[in-house]
């Protein structure tokens, strides 16, 4: 099986391709489920090109210790905290 192709922009640097890697921005009104188990998510933290819905049993610490609809972000990891509704 061949690896699949990364097509090129007009710098000639590769873009990522996987659907699961790009953000999408939540227009619906219900909370969206945490990645690895389900429950409602209380942010979304970002880890390079990756990102996941995590709920308050998943969270890493540095998302924990922000407070509703804040944000932090350091160098390629990024973290927001939903804000109440």
């Amino acid at each position: 099986m061949y690896p699949p192709v990364i097509p090129y922009n007009l710098t000639g640097a590769r873009k990522c391709i996987c659907e699961k890697t790009k953000k999408k921005r939540i227009t619906m009104a219900e909370k969206p489920a945490c990645a690895q188990c389900e429950k409602d998510a209380i942010g979304v933290q970002s880890f390079g090109c990756r990102f996941a819905y995590v709920c308050q049993d998943h969270a890493c610490y540095l998302l924990l210790n922000l407070k509703p609809g804040e944000k932090y972000s350091n160098g390629e990891c990024s973290f927001e905290r939903f804000g109440s509704v």
